[in-house]
């Protein structure tokens, strides 16, 4: 374990953590503004309440995604200074943008909006949620920007070892983005939906109806929509990897030798130390459908590329894990459409309008709060390792990348430590969202109450 591979591994734990909280974040800001502008148009009290409540998890949520971001940026100067060097140039604008723009614009009114209720007109109030909602996906969309640049580079000059920015509008219309940034939003809005159906049911199953079988309504209905924007954002930007980066779809089909038509891997065990497949199944023609939306059309596979790249790159390997980029990219596309699945016969059953009481399986939908986290970490997983070994792809490798003056010992140490620090924190937020999601909404009585997030906090 060197420094590089400890740095890798310390990277992947405080992104991976602070995903845990982002998708949820975007979706739920949204979700709760669809709430209230309900409650505004009808004046109905089920829709202020479920504002209220399910606003007062977004805060819990949105405290604890704060945290983990600010530790994740420290780490491009402490671990990654040479990536630093190498792309702050254009790496930093777009993220200077997202916090001085769009965290501040979240962060602001998301204050407003916990303390004004009933100090404020309806509409004023309603404005500020969907302020913090807007900020909240700009945000988003300013970090996929600087991500995006790693997948594919545009509007750069590579000037004394360092990428210049040379067009800052390139950066705003990389191609990548286009795809990246539509998939995670509507993951985002998934997640969310997901979220409440599943706290909903738990509920429903404990015969509090009322609130909750509106808010389930609402989500399968938002769910239902987002998770089928997910599957079709999610082929473009499969059929863009195939264009822009095609090792990473060599790698999660175990793919070894181009073909056309090219066969869909059903079910592979990969021998990568001998270049070859054990167990081998697959479906003809279905990748080249997936990748251009015909029947035919050449794949290329990794030797093929291995040979390429070295070619253009020199001599090297290029090749990443296979292992974890094909079930990676099979978790994800499988937890997909199973979703889709769970989405659309929610939505089936609130079209039929029918009573918790007859609802089948509805105490099955708890458990499947967990199926949007384990897709959205699987596809970024998908993301940075099948870029490998680029971190700036075509441009720096991430053996040239971490920090030069680290010592094992450093990054060990650091790495333990936020591990447990951020066990810590997760123990916390479960905690604390189990407790107020448990908890149901406030009584009437106090209703006229800011949201007591003040507890969580002191909590």
């Amino acid at each position: 374990m060197n420094v590089l591979t400890l740095s890798q591994i310390q990277f992947a734990v405080t992104t991976i953590y602070h995903f845990f909280f982002v998708p949820l974040t975007i979706g739920l800001s949204v979700l709760v503004a669809l709430m209230e502008t309900q409650y505004a148009r009808t004046n109905n009290e089920d829709y202020k309440r479920m504002a209220k409540f399910w606003g007062k998890l977004f805060l819990i949520n949105f405290a604890m995604g704060v945290v983990t971001g600010i530790v994740q940026e420290f780490q491009f100067g402490m671990n990654w200074s040479e990536y630093s060097r190498f792309v702050g140039d254009i790496f930093g604008a777009p993220l200077a943008i997202e916090a001085l723009l769009a965290f501040f614009l979240e962060s602001t009114f998301l204050g407003f909006w916990i303390f004004s209720w009933e100090r404020v007109s309806k509409k004023l109030h309603l404005t500020a949620i969907w302020l913090v909602a807007f900020g909240t996906v700009i945000s988003a969309l300013w970090i996929l920007i600087a991500n995006s640049f790693m997948q594919q580079p545009v509007g750069y000059s590579i000037q004394n070892g360092r990428a210049v920015m040379s067009d800052f509008g390139a950066l705003l219309q990389n191609p990548n983005v286009w795809v990246q940034f539509p998939h995670v939003i509507f993951s985002g809005f998934t997640t969310a939906a997901f979220f409440v159906m599943s706290i909903s049911a738990y509920h429903l199953l404990r015969k509090k109806d009322g609130m909750f079988r509106r808010s389930f309504q609402t989500a399968a209905v938002f769910g239902s929509v987002a998770v089928l924007l997910v599957i079709l954002v999610g082929h473009s930007q499969a059929q863009h990897m195939v264009q822009t980066q095609p090792m990473k779809m060599a790698a999660a089909e175990a793919l070894w030798n181009s073909e056309d038509p090219a066969a869909l891997s059903l079910f592979t065990i990969v021998d990568q130390a001998n270049k070859s497949n054990i167990v081998d199944i697959r479906i003809p023609r279905l990748l080249s459908l997936l990748s251009y939306n015909r029947l035919n059309g050449r794949v290329m596979g990794i030797n093929e590329l291995q040979a390429d790249y070295e070619q253009t790159y020199g001599a090297g390997n290029y090749t990443p894990i296979i292992f974890i980029n094909y079930w990676s990219f099979r978790v994800m596309v499988g937890l997909g459409f199973l979703m889709f699945a769970v989405a659309a016969y929610a939505l089936f059953n609130v079209l039929k309008n029918r009573p918790a009481e007859k609802f089948k399986f509805l105490n099955l939908f708890p458990f499947f709060i967990a199926l949007p986290y384990l897709s959205n970490t699987t596809g970024w997983i998908l993301t940075e390792i099948g870029r490998q070994p680029w971190v700036v792809y075509g441009l720096l490798k991430t053996e040239d990348a971490f920090s030069p003056n680290l010592s094992t010992g450093m990054v060990l140490a650091s790495l333990i430590g936020f591990t447990l620090v951020y066990g810590l924190l997760l123990i916390a937020d479960v905690y604390l969202l189990a407790k107020y999601a448990k908890a149901g909404p406030e009584p009437l009585a106090d209703e006229g109450k800011p949201i007591a997030i003040e507890e969580a906090y002191q909590e």
